[in-house]
């Protein structure tokens, strides 16, 4: 049946901010559906308050809404644009609730407003723990012991029913939130409590844990005539017990029989046509390894993580057909856009093995806990494809940016044999690698499969690559040519060759990798927007693929296209986030319209840039310099663009420049002068700039010496990292000592630690466009929390609201001298500290940073296309936005960073100079005040009215005392009732503001936990002078807070902006909404 005429205009819901367990996934799904339904001439409405997706751009959707993702705001979008329809399944968890949340208001029934593909009756047998029970029963499909309780007493009493150990998973919540695994009932208090508070509903699933059955998922697709297939089935390297987010996922599975396979997805295919889901879903399943039991884990009815993985993994595109479907197409009537002949209902097969492996944050969390269960701690994850399982992992290993190239993990090599059992009983972050140095050693599968429950196909397989690790150790400087090609094939890069046996020349000269195409259906019919990725097998199909594509062309007599190689960000982590991949992916955009062929190599399958038909080509492979070189030979570029990939793709700069591959825009010489402590220095001078003092240190006794002469406290951090990593302010010697500790242990010490005088003052940031000549400075940003608070983490605001016009004036003179003298063609990005009067220089990065979405669509100013026009040539008077310092748009743009702390465990959650937030939401109002409250809420800060018995903490250090008094008495004069631990509280009641004291969590009860277990605290200040070290009480009461879900404030700026809101009426029912897609009218 073709497309439902009634449908003409539809609102579709995105995933708001990026948060662990709900990534960049959603933007891939979201910006597809948005293209889908244009290109059905269907006008579109999209909410979302993440400003850094693409699918936030005016040129994706009809009309544009950042705002802050609640009931309320829905439906007044939906009173002004008034379409026909909602689509929800495209927003992850956010998108489904929302909906619900409207069609249990009552709203859809009054309005006549239709949910598209899933009825809500759906939704609730899917994610309702209880009614799922009993449809699983009607299907007669086996499922876990388990009881849907309401009250803890009820999860106690069910346990000791069924017998621990037992899962909590918490109903309608995503990622495990506030989830876990119980073995006795002292942790099942602690679970159970937690997760009847985070449940929207109030409920809990307690079920019997089959921790070690093997994990695997099916993700199906179903049109409303009933046609059903599976897209993809996958199977996790670890057994249920590790969430699947958390798990490395190998597809299409591996270790299934014929029979298991088939049974599986039968199963699946039954449960969707049951529930009768139009679109796609997800289904898990566990089972047991040794026998046929097999029993339903969950049922996602909504487009999820492993969607955008099997997506990418089959070339099938699910969020498009989803659309489609929703919209009233049936499987046989949409085409695959892979092939272009072939229609959906084609079962993609595959000739390949895809491995996903995630990405965790520990690396950036030193303290952190880095133990993995049920509920997700990865930020991202890379995906690699090879023609043999090891090939792929392989790759996987050396794409997430650990420093390892092959799987060895240098702790583990210091621990002997039985350290390493013992160590293989930890589920961490690390046990892959525990697995295979226990390989390495030959300690027998028996005791690692008893141990892991890894199945023995993995392995035999990883022992493989443990053999080819160690035949090379015992070469000893003598490589044969078959060694060095066996080693080749499975994935070992040249420099791990040349290091492990110990030679400097190889057997044979420049042996390269050809290319293999994904299309979707292991060849059978032949495609035409295909991807690659790397064998060496000896035929190479993307070289005959450009033969083709260019003598075509040739005979058309069209001129031959400048061909641009652009590098992707990789996998998402704090501090790298879907910022870069907005940038990659206009840059291809731009380089497109002007008459370029556009090349991307990325390996992130949650993004929009590794969609098939972003660029011309895409190559799925990691970004190191010896898989670029490979890309390079068969593609032969003109040039390549560095400069919107992040750190990642900078850090091929160096490496382009050697092999003499023209780089657009900004020289590799001018990157490392920016990054070059010395060199900086230098230009600071050729350009009259003040700055903090500061020198460069390689070891501790400098670092003392360093920091005697500048005088405490300093800014210390490691040359050459991105998102602030590893960066402390050190007030006494004793910081000083315990970080270099750290650090040294942490990183290779080629690259000096740098250390600054730490300059107190109000932190602004500027990003501008240069051609050569002159540059365009879209707008200044002003950030709310003073200099010390890394910049991802503060709230800030658009246009500057309490600079004078002289320090502006300022700001633009220097950000010319440094575009002019670094020769910057594209984006650079300065941060300045202003402290009296003063413009100081922090750092400059000749690159995009992650301000540039947010900018580009408050200003209307495109600024990464302007970029990119630059980098080819043309200069910025000719295009139509003039020069300078760009005029100020007519309203307030604030931004307010999302942070995922309930989900790490163990992670300080003060600010500081290292960059903590994983996501950000944005208000935009006609003035400073409605723009944070819009903000605020749309990160989920709570805004209550003071009951009889509310009370608010204060612990705060010494410096910030002075300036809390203020903040104390205004939530006394509010009604609040004042605690606080001695030193504060007697501070406090010294300046008139009545407090009473409570003591520390050190101290005997009742204490400051009873107060916060209470439920009366509403709101807790907490800042230290020493954070990090989780044992420390103030980390420890932060953790607690977190845990309760009570909001906890830890820096004074902030906590005066929230404290302001509450204060004023703090509703958004005057505020207006904005529509940024109509606001600039740039068609």
């Amino acid at each position: 049946m073709p497309k439902d005429p009634r449908i003409k205009k539809v609102l579709v819901i995105g995933s708001g901010p990026i948060i662990i367990g709900q990534a960049a996934e959603f933007d891939y799904s979201g910006t597809q559906a948005c293209r889908a339904l244009k290109a059905e001439g269907i006008e579109t409405v999209l909410l979302n308050s993440n400003p850094a997706t693409i699918m936030t751009d005016p040129d994706v959707a009809d009309h544009v809404y950042i705002e802050p993702m609640t009931l309320e705001v829905v439906e007044r979008i939906l009173d002004i644009e008034k379409p026909d329809s909602v689509l929800p399944n495209l927003g992850g968890q956010m998108g489904l609730n929302l909906s619900m949340e409207l069609a249990r208001s009552g709203y859809l029934d009054r309005t006549g407003i239709r949910l598209l593909a899933c009825k809500p009756e759906t939704i609730d047998r899917a994610e309702d723990r209880e009614l799922f029970k009993e449809t699983m029963e009607k299907l007669h499909q086996p499922i876990i012991p388990s009881e849907v309780v309401e009250t803890l007493q009820d999860a106690l009493a069910c346990a000791d029913r069924i017998g621990y150990p037992v899962i909590v998973r918490p109903a309608f919540t995503m990622g495990g939130t506030g989830g876990g695994i119980c073995e006795t009932r002292e942790k099942l208090i602690e679970i159970g409590t937690n997760g009847l508070r985070l449940s929207p509903i109030h409920q809990i699933l307690v079920e019997k844990c089959i921790a070690g059955w093997k994990e695997i998922e099916y993700e199906v697709m179903r049109d409303h005539k009933g046609n059903v297939i599976t897209v993809c089935n996958m199977e996790n390297l670890d057994p249920v017990g590790i969430h699947t987010g958390d798990s490395v996922v190998v597809a299409p599975s591996q270790t299934l029989t014929d029979h298991e396979y088939q049974m599986l997805r039968t199963a699946a295919l039954d449960i969707i046509t049951e529930l009768g889901i139009e679109g796609g879903c997800n289904c898990q399943f566990a089972l047991k390894p040794d026998s046929f039991d097999y029993a339903v884990i969950e049922v996602n009815p909504r487009v999820s993580r492993s969607s955008a993985l099997a997506s990418k993994a089959t070339g099938y595109p699910i969020a498009k057909v989803a659309t489609k479907i929703a919209i009233g197409y049936t499987l046989d009537e949409i085409t695959n856009d892979v092939t272009g002949k072939t229609c959906a209902c084609f079962e993609p097969a595959l000739d390949y093995i895809v491995v996903k492996y995630p990405k965790w944050p520990f690396d950036k969390f030193v303290y952190a806990d880095k133990s993995l269960g049920t509920q997700m701690m990865a930020t991202g994850e890379v995906m690699s494809i090879g023609n043999s399982f090891e090939a792929a992992m392989m790759k996987a290993v050396s794409s997430i940016e650990l420093g390892m190239d092959t799987l060895t993990h240098k702790p583990f090599e210091e621990l002997d044999d039985d350290e390493i059992v013992a160590h293989m009983h930890v589920q961490d972050a690390e046990r892959v690698f525990c697995v295979y140095e226990a390989l390495k050693r030959g300690i027998d599968h028996e005791t690692i499969y008893k141990i892991t429950k890894i199945d023995w196909w993995f392995l035999d397989k990883m022992q493989h690559l443990a053999d080819l690790e160690n035949g090379l150790k015992k070469c000893h400087g003598t490589l044969t040519e078959a060694q060095y090609k066996e080693a080749k094939k499975y994935g070992f890069q040249d420099k791990t060759i040349k290091r492990l046996a110990e030679v400097d020349a190889l057997p044979v000269e420049n042996y390269r990798a050809g290319f293999k195409m994904v299309d979707t259906c292991a060849a059978e019919f032949s495609a035409n927007t295909p991807y690659f990725y790397s064998t060496y097998d000896g035929d190479n199909e993307a070289a005959e693929f450009i033969a083709e594509k260019e003598a075509k062309a040739a005979a058309n007599g069209e001129p031959k296209k400048k061909k641009v190689l652009v590098f992707g960000s990789g996998p998402i982590r704090i501090g790298q986030g879907i910022e870069f991949d907005y940038c990659s992916v206009h840059c291809v955009w731009t380089l497109k319209k002007h008459g370029c062929e556009a090349i991307l190599v990325n390996n992130n399958p949650e993004t929009v840039s590794t969609d098939f038909d972003t660029g011309d080509r895409l190559y799925f492979d990691p970004l190191n310099p010896e898989s670029v070189d490979n890309i390079i030979a068969t593609e032969k570029p003109d040039a390549c663009v560095v400069q919107f990939g992040g750190q990642t793709a900078i850090k091929l700069a160096k490496h382009m420049d050697e092999i003499g591959l023209p780089i657009l825009g900004t020289p590799a010489d001018a990157i490392d002068e920016a990054e070059d402590r010395e060199r900086f220095d230098e230009l600071l001078e050729r350009c009259k700039i003040p700055r903090a003092p500061g020198r460069t240190v390689f070891n501790l006794d400098e670092a003392l010496a360093a920091a005697d002469e500048i005088g405490l406290p300093v800014l210390m951090r490691p040359s050459y990292v991105l998102g602030g990593q590893n960066m402390i302010v050190a007030y006494t010697k004793a910081d000083v000592i315990e970080y270099m500790g750290v650090i040294t242990e942490h990183v290779d010490m080629d690259h000096p630690v740098l250390l600054d005088k730490y300059i107190m003052g109000t932190e602004c940031e500027v990003d501008a466009i240069c051609d050569g000549e002159n540059f365009l400075i879209p707008g200044i940003m002003e950030q709310v929390e003073r200099t010390g608070v890394h910049s991802g983490d503060s709230v800030c605001v658009y246009p500057a609201q309490h600079l004078t016009q002289a320090e502006i004036d300022t700001m633009v003179d220097y950000t010319g001298r440094f575009a002019r003298e670094l020769h910057v063609n594209g984006l650079v990005n300065v941060q300045y500290a202003v402290s009296n009067g003063k413009v100081y220089v922090i750092e400059v990065n000749p690159r995009s940073s992650r301000t540039v979405p947010y900018i580009s669509k408050v200003t209307g100013v495109p600024m990464v296309d302007l970029a990119v026009r630059c980098c080819l040539g043309e200069k910025l008077v000719d295009m139509g936005y003039g020069t300078g310092l760009h005029p100020n748009a007519p309203y307030v743009a604030v931004k307010v960073p999302v942070f995922s702390f309930e989900k790490l465990h163990g992670v300080d959650t003060q600010f500081g100079p290292e960059m903590k937030s994983t996501g950000e939401v944005l208000g935009i109002a006609p003035n400073y005040h409605d723009a944070l409250l819009k903000g605020l809420i749309g990160a989920g800060y709570t805004f209550k009215t003071p009951g009889p018995a509310s009370c608010c903490i204060f612990t705060v250090k010494d410096s910030d005392k002075p300036e809390f008094v203020d903040i104390a008495w205004k939530l006394k004069s509010m009604g609040y009732k004042l605690y606080g631990t001695s030193g504060t509280c007697a501070w406090l009641n010294k300046h008139m503001v009545p407090c009473n004291e409570v003591r520390n969590m050190s101290g005997e009860s009742p204490n400051i936990v009873d107060l916060l277990q209470s439920g009366l605290v509403d709101y807790v200040f907490s800042t230290s002078a020493k954070g990090r070290d989780p044992k420390r009480d103030s980390v420890r009461l932060r953790r607690k807070a977190v845990e309760l879900s009570i909001p906890c404030i830890t820096a004074v700026d902030t906590a005066n902006a929230l404290v302001n809101c509450l204060r004023s009426d703090h509703s958004l029912e005057n505020i207006p909404l904005v529509d940024i897609a109509t606001l600039y009218h740039r068609k």
